[in-house]
């Protein structure tokens, strides 16, 4: 089983990545440089403790790249044409997205069946961008899922595969969320691949809901997240 990432540079991936490449062997990673920049404000502080936290609960306080868990190419979108040359040459049976832009429908031609991508949050209720934080913002703490689903034409919408809820727990603060939807989105692909392993497809289930579409959040908004998120952990 050929298996390729999509994915971008930060410390969440590289963990994830250095994690499934122990369980998995990985072909290729291809690296989207070029990132949506929101017209408005949205760094909180919480975000560089965050980075703090997963440097310390992953890597023992360094800073891994993904080149140090498997062969990288960085391209400014993976729907670029050089990208998908790239996917057609790697011939892949798996594609696992996350965390890149919208894929674009030649990219989704290079690996039609195998190409699934992991959504934090629930698409039937919340698509798009910071959907844990909307969840947060708008008290919906059930909400608080991740999601691996097939990648098709729509944003969000195709079909689900597998599904977790994140460990929440008491006093848990929100620098420490981005880390539980990390592990559980791991736990989800490695179990998706050992399903395709095992059956040489993915066992699905189609979307019923078709979830609200929303943008980053503004980082007045996370402030609010903030303590909408630590005054729910407390009472755990």
């Amino acid at each position: 089983m050929k298996i390729v990432v999509l994915t971008t540079e930060t410390l969440h991936h590289a963990y994830f990545l250095s994690r499934l490449a122990d369980a998995f062997p990985i072909a290729a990673t291809l690296v989207e440089t070029q990132l949506l920049q929101p017209p408005f404000e949205t760094h909180h502080p919480f975000e560089d403790l965050r980075e703090d936290y997963e440097a310390q609960k992953w890597f023992k306080g360094k800073q891994p790249h993904l080149s140090d868990f498997a062969e990288t190419s960085e391209f400014s979108s993976v729907n670029d044409t050089d990208a998908i040359a790239t996917l057609v040459d790697l011939n892949p049976d798996v594609v696992v997205v996350f965390g890149t832009g919208k894929i674009r429908p030649a990219t989704i031609a290079t690996c039609p069946e195998g190409m699934i991508n992991l959504h934090g949050g629930d698409p039937e209720r919340h698509r798009g961008l910071d959907t844990h934080l909307w969840a947060v913002y708008h008290d919906d703490f059930s909400g608080l899922v991740t999601t691996l689903h097939h990648v098709n034409e729509e944003l969000d919408d195709g079909d689900i595969i597998l599904q977790n809820s994140l460990q929440v727990f008491a006093n848990m603060g929100i620098h420490m969320l981005r880390s539980a939807n990390t592990e559980a989105c791991l736990k989800m692909t490695i179990s998706a691949l050992d399903m395709y392993a095992r059956f040489g497809s993915f066992i699905t289930r189609k979307q019923l809901l078709k979830g609200r579409y929303y943008s980053f959040i503004p980082a007045e908004l996370k402030e609010i997240c903030k303590r909408k998120f630590e005054k729910f952990t407390r009472m755990l």
